[in-house]
């Protein structure tokens, strides 16, 4: 079993530091950082920035001043052996002349997985893996769950009164939530590939969702289930920049070409029963390099996901407040026939915002990522 020192601590710690700050931007590429340390003194830092962009270990080597032949390597993932839209990372760190290499998490890829370790060992150079490694992964969930399962990490968000309700029984729900609520919410759309909700939350808020409340760079895509073609023409959301998918189990070829014309992309995934398969969607956002998936739809379509076992994490921001038996729920859910059938989570996080509680929990039965 390897034994890590204060100082590999210390210096994985700010190569995890530096990967954050890629949170909102390195889509569809995990969120990365390096730091290069010889003689006991840090002589290059760098982190993954964008798709395309310098890895984190090239940025790290331009960005250090000496010469980095015989230092040591802190990355927060396994370098890469494959070409993709830049050269493999390993090849820049045997180049240069790096000594040893500590990762914290092996490459979830499972075609690339312990590929870019042992190319480093072969080359001389000697190679640490798993320090910290469940912080690298909690920064990449979204990445993990693509390379693994072919779909991306479900993060489903509800913003509810004590009593669990979403809206009162007119539809309006603005708003349940304070300012800090609501500019954590778009802290989360800003870390996601993609934001997606459904036809009735569309057509009763007419929502932008996009990130507002915070800088960002980029936008995320937004998608919209639509069982049915109701999606207007003149939706708030396709002016603005990012892109909209609408997905649907209609064959309204009519439909789909004025959408089309509009702005919008459009998905067909029908099921038998006239519905958008739900898993399907999933699986074909993963085919488009969707990590994080933000889902803020309405009752229908969170007990959908629900039901159908997608959803990988909740965060619900509850305000203090009863709006009654009349208000609209988080779920649309059949009634679970006993305790033990009701659906369980576990809470991972608590903390309070303003005058409202944001709560997180993932499934019970949800993989460890």
């Amino acid at each position: 079993m390897t034994e890590w020192t204060r100082d590999d601590h210390r210096y994985m710690a700010r190569a995890l530091r530096l990967a954050a700050r890629g949170l909102h931007t390195t889509t569809p590429n995990p969120r990365v950082g390096c730091v290069l340390v010889k003689a006991g003194a840090v002589v290059g830092e760098g982190w993954h920035a964008r798709a395309g962009g310098d890895h984190a270990e090239l940025a790290a080597i331009a960005a250090s001043n000496v010469p980095v032949r015989g230092a040591t390597a802190y990355i927060t993932l396994e370098p890469c052996r494959h070409y993709g839209r830049t050269p493999p990372c390993t090849d820049a760190l045997i180049a240069a002349g790096i000594a040893e290499v500590v990762y914290a998490m092996q490459d979830p890829n499972p075609e690339v997985s312990g590929a870019g370790a042992e190319t480093l060992a072969q080359a001389g150079m000697r190679v640490r893996a798993g320090l910290m490694a469940d912080a690298a992964a909690a920064l990449n969930p979204g990445f993990i769950s693509r390379m693994v399962r072919g779909r991306p990490w479900v993060r489903l968000k509800v913003a509810a009164t004590l009593d669990g309700r979403t809206a009162l029984s007119s539809g309006d729900s603005r708003w349940i939530t304070g300012k800090p609520a609501r500019t954590d919410v778009h802290r989360l759309r800003a870390r996601s590939c993609a934001v997606m909700t459904g036809i009735g939350t569309l057509l009763a808020d007419d929502p932008l969702l996009t990130v507002r409340h915070i800088e960002t760079s980029r936008q995320p895509l937004r998608i919209v289930v639509d069982n049915n073609l109701a999606f207007p023409a003149n939706a708030a959301t396709l002016g603005e920049p990012g892109g909209v998918l609408v997905v649907t189990a209609s064959n309204d070829d009519e439909r789909i070409d004025e959408l089309r014309a509009v702005g919008a992309s459009v998905l067909q995934l029908n099921t038998a029963r006239g519905r958008v398969d739900l898993a399907r969607l999933l699986q074909a956002l993963g085919e488009r390099g969707i990590n994080e998936l933000l889902v803020e739809a309405g009752q229908n379509l969170n007990g959908a996901l629900l039901a159908a076992g997608l959803v990988d994490e909740l965060v619900i921001y509850f305000n203090a407040r009863v709006m009654g038996d009349s208000g609209r729920g988080m779920f649309a859910l059949p009634v679970a026939e006993s305790m033990e059938a009701a659906a369980g989570f576990v809470i991972t996080d608590t903390r309070l915002l303003g005058p409202d509680l944001r709560v997180t929990l993932r499934p019970r039965e949800a993989p460890r990522v």
